[in-house]
């Protein structure tokens, strides 16, 4: 996922609400129309069908049809997406302050990764993130192919009439589009709607970015899809080897050492002891990685030069950086204080079968 805060190409902790300090001024008057403004939002479509999805969580399943008279704004995300993550915080906010009102959020849960799929998998993250509007598992990408969307996260405010009216890629615009959903509330008849904008507190990986310092992107690890390779030997498609340690890295830089296969699907770990580098530059440090299947376990060990993290840890590993894959899903290995500047974190493994997918930073 790009650090571009507005845009990503990823094709692939709760909040509580507060009231701003201050009321907005020039932003608001982008999106809301004053008396006798004609200005409107534009009609981008319709609300397309629901009818792929695969299962939904949290209600029955949802139409178009069925919705008329309530605004809808539906959301792209997978569980393991750190942009959308950092989306999350605003969604439940919105559902929580706007239900009432008119407004049904609905998540479409489309999968990147295989594990993705797995309802089992779907149901404690999205549980954990503390998510209650609908969701629609879209494991066979459906309700995707039908919105035509192409990103993680992407989001489609629809009015009361079913009409497309906003969309958004990727993080950020969280007060436009807020500011959308109150104005498509008022046209919709929708009385008291409190013209403030919610406030969050995000937790865990739902805390924004460091956009300021973050020069490293996110990186795949997977044969064919990974950038910054950089072991002293060719890297070699869905066949074990033993890749030498690396002398030396530059930044965005990673190599594997010991015993890794390089898979379409992930790099996995083939014997106790093997290792991946990394040279970044970021706040956070998060890893998409997991054991073979559910019900085993692969215990690891990440330093940052060299040594323990520390306070430095993230809140998947402890001070001494230590580690369990117990689940697939993204994991934060790294969360750093004060100056931020370019290091070299090391995941070991100390079992076979770690397979790991996608680097990701904040």
């Amino acid at each position: 996922m790009p650090d571009d805060r507005s845009t990503t190409d990823r094709i692939g902790g709760g909040a509580t609400i507060s009231k701003p300090a201050v009321r907005p001024g020039l932003l608001r008057s982008l999106a809301h129309r004053l008396a006798g403004d004609d200005t409107e939002l534009p009609v981008e479509g319709h609300l397309p069908p629901f009818d792929g999805a695969t299962g939904w969580l949290n209600s029955e399943s949802l139409t178009p049809d069925g919705l008329r008279g309530r605004v809808v704004a539906v959301d792209f995300w997978t569980y393991t997406c750190i942009n959308w993550l950092r989306t999350a915080p605003y969604l439940k906010a919105w559902d929580a302050k706007y239900r009432d009102l008119g407004l049904t959020v609905i998540g479409v849960h489309t999968p990147e990764f295989g594990f993705e799929r797995d309802v089992d998998n779907i149901v404690p993250r999205s549980h954990g993130f503390g998510i209650e509007y609908p969701i629609a598992i879209d494991s066979d990408y459906g309700v995707w192919q039908a919105f035509s969307n192409q990103f993680w996260p992407a989001l489609y405010i629809a009015d009361a009439e079913g009409r497309l009216r906003y969309h958004h890629f990727g993080e950020g615009e969280y007060a436009m589009a807020e500011m959308v959903i109150q104005q498509l509330l008022i046209e919709a008849g929708a009385e008291a709607v409190d013209p403030d904008l919610v406030s969050v507190e995000p937790t865990g990986f739902e805390v924004a970015a460091d956009w300021r310092t973050l020069r490293t992107p996110e990186t795949y690890v997977a044969f064919g899809r990974s950038a910054g390779f950089a072991s002293p030997e060719r890297a070699r498609l869905d066949e074990p080897h033993t890749y030498p340690e690396p002398s030396r890295l530059g930044l965005n830089e990673w190599a594997p050492s010991g015993a890794w296969t390089l898979a379409q699907h992930a790099a996995v770990s083939n014997d106790a002891g093997a290792s991946i580098a990394f040279r970044f530059q970021a706040r956070d440090v998060n890893l998409v990685m997991g054991p073979p299947s559910r019900g085993t376990s692969v215990p690891f060990r990440v330093r940052l030069d060299g040594r323990a993290p520390g306070d430095a840890h993230g809140f998947d590993v402890d001070e001494h950086g230590n580690g369990n894959l117990a689940d697939q899903r993204l994991y934060q290995l790294m969360r750093q204080a004060g100056d931020i500047r370019e290091r070299l974190v090391e995941i070991e493994f100390l079992a076979a079968g770690a397979e790991v997918y996608c680097f990701t930073f904040g």
